[in-house]
């Protein structure tokens, strides 16, 4: 318990460890990243609101504090946190159904959970829980963005093509705007079409130029050309505040154990994104990352920021990479982002009621298009079929039934791919070659290459333990085949990571059956984990010290030493350089 408190004491201390590398230089530099960070989450801001179903003036103020604290207090030393278009299509797809998106009911049960979803990550990260992400497959994350791509989409195209209401799940919303199709407002489509194609044409440009400002004021104007409020087109309100108001979320117990569920889901999501960037950042810039600091980062910034009228944030994929193409060097680059933002926050609300609403839906759908990993997709579908299935089944359970359900089918996906490829580890015969002038072994069945009649030198990579410890045995036997001549297994533990009761049994099994036979079995390897669980669960006892090696040549050595002469003295393979010390070895092999 002492240790835990130890541990999240220095978690929370306001005095980083990376402070000591802000200079005048690294200053200057942030200080420009943040100008042009500023300039993008603006209307990045306004659009996640939107989605996550609440009022506009909710992103930014997400956009200024979850960026704050989580730059502040987070591992990474480039990566920019606040609203996400994957966070808020979970809050908008789960808490939907509790109240009327946008309703004061709904935006209360929204900052409850961003609260909850805080203490959940902080509590993850004082447990020290950040390399349990490692578990979950990157497929999780692809498959989840685009079923959260297609249901951001979904819900914009009415309001693209001005068409009002709509609800539900991706087919629910587009079976409304095909029964209304007869409605849609030529002037809406003119404006979205404009905002579109602007920002098609933009993201040609450098990523530094604020081509959503540039996208909205384009459509603005487009709207003022043709007169759009006078066409039926809906305008922006003016936003209600840009001052956030303080006060403390409802953490009554019946809400908090309603809830729970979509917070779960939430947090796992928000830190699957923020631990994911960080780690793909610290490792092309050569740092230190801390995931479990960076959970404690990610709650302490939803924690605080639910009083401050903010949701659930995360690290975001935008704004983290033009963090870094813009020059930053340090957290203090976020600093600046979210002053910069309340300044062009001061500035630019008066003008939001010039925005037309087909305009900001025409960003949101530019976003949403964006938000699909077509390459990584691609890549996995033609690479991988586990992490096919495991894309599909995320992908699809979040297009058929709930968002949030989908990251939970997609980790269960994810973990019993897991279990299955532990269960089945790779079993393979290897013999000798020579590739470039050099002596490897390579796998006898797969290159065609001969094989000794007396010895067989058998690899297992993976775990032996009691789920794997069958499928293993059926290999082996598979190895032996229709062999007359029982072969002394030579086998090599290398790539051994786990073994238990269940798997030094099979090893026993083994080795007393070559033995009956009048065969052996040596074991290989360097591993020295696996050395001392073997030693401990009494292999060696069964073994013998002269058969276990430190490797492959030494148990070759013993093993052609042992093997029969008459046997070796008609064998033309000569498989092993040390055939030669054989009887009639001067007749030449392919050695």
């Amino acid at each position: 318990m002492h240790h835990r408190l130890t541990a999240l004491l220095s978690s929370l201390n306001p005095v980083r460890p990376w402070f000591a590398q802000v200079s005048t230089s690294t200053l200057k530099a942030d200080a420009i990243a943040g100008v042009t960070n500023a300039a993008i989450v603006l209307p990045q801001g306004v659009a996640f609101a939107i989605i996550a179903g609440l009022p506009p003036e909710f992103g930014l103020f997400t956009a200024v504090f979850v960026a704050l604290i989580a730059g502040v207090w987070g591992s990474s030393m480039i990566m920019v946190s606040g609203p996400t278009t994957a966070i808020s299509a979970v809050i908008f797809a789960s808490m939907s159904q509790f109240a009327a998106p946008g309703s004061q009911t709904y935006i209360a049960m929204v900052l409850t959970l961003t609260f909850m979803v805080g203490a959940i990550q902080i509590i993850a990260g004082v447990f020290k829980m950040g390399g349990l992400i490692s578990f979950i497959s990157h497929s999780v994350l692809i498959g989840f963005t685009a079923a959260a791509a297609l249901l951001i989409a979904a819900s914009q195209i009415g309001g693209a093509l001005g068409i009002e209401g709509g609800g539900g799940g991706v087919f629910e919303r587009l079976i409304h705007v095909a029964a209304h199709f007869g409605q849609v407002n030529a002037t809406a489509l003119i404006i979205s079409g404009a905002t579109v194609l602007s920002l098609m044409v933009l993201s040609q440009f450098s990523k530094k130029v604020p081509s959503y400002i540039i996208a909205l004021a384009i459509g603005a104007g487009v709207a003022y050309l043709l007169g759009a409020s006078d066409k039926g087109v809906a305008m922006f309100a003016p936003l209600q505040s840009i001052i956030p108001t303080l006060g403390a979320p409802n953490l009554s117990l019946g809400l908090i154990a309603e809830l729970l569920p979509a917070a779960a889901t939430v947090a796992f999501v928000g830190l699957l994104e923020a631990i994911s960037i960080g780690r793909s950042f610290a490792l092309r810039r050569d740092e230190p990352y801390d995931s479990s600091q960076e959970m404690v980062g990610q709650g302490l910034s939803n924690a605080v920021g639910s009083f401050f009228q903010c949701y659930a944030g995360s690290g975001s994929f935008t704004r983290s990479g033009l963090n870094a193409d813009a020059g930053a060097q340090t957290p203090v680059s976020t600093i600046f982002a979210a002053g910069f933002l309340v300044i062009l926050l001061w500035v630019l609300a008066p003008y939001l009621e010039f925005v037309p609403v087909p305009a900001m839906a025409g960003v949101i759908l530019f976003v949403s298009y964006r938000l699909i990993n077509f390459a990584e997709i691609r890549h996995v579908l033609t690479s991988n079929r586990s992490e096919t299935a495991i894309l599909a089944a995320t992908f699809l359970t979040g297009i058929f039934t709930e968002l949030d359900l989908a990251i939970v089918v997609g980790v269960i996906t994810s973990l019993c791919v897991f279990l299955y490829d532990s269960a089945h580890p790779i079993v393979a015969v290897g013999a000798p070659t020579d590739v470039n002038g050099r002596r490897v072994f390579k796998n006898a069945a797969r290159y065609n290459l001969p094989e000794c009649p007396q010895i067989s030198v058998i690899r297992v990579d993976g775990p032996l333990f009691f789920a794997s410890v069958e499928n293993v045995e059926q290999q082996f036997r598979r190895v032996e085949g229709g062999n007359r001549v029982p072969k002394t297994k030579l086998m090599g533990l290398k790539g051994l990571w786990k073994i238990d009761l269940s798997g030094a049994g099979l090893l026993l099994k083994e080795i007393r059956r070559a033995r009956k036979a009048g065969a052996d079995f040596h074991i290989f390897t360097t591993n020295a984990p696996s050395l001392t669980i073997l030693k401990r669960l009494h292999v060696f006892d069964e073994l013998g010290a002269s058969n276990i090696h430190n490797n492959k040549a030494e148990a070759i050595a013993a093993a052609v030493a042992a093997a029969d002469d008459d046997i070796c003295k008609d064998c033309k393979l000569r498989v092993f350089l040390e055939c030669a010390q054989k009887p009639d070895s001067s007749v030449q092999g392919p050695n």
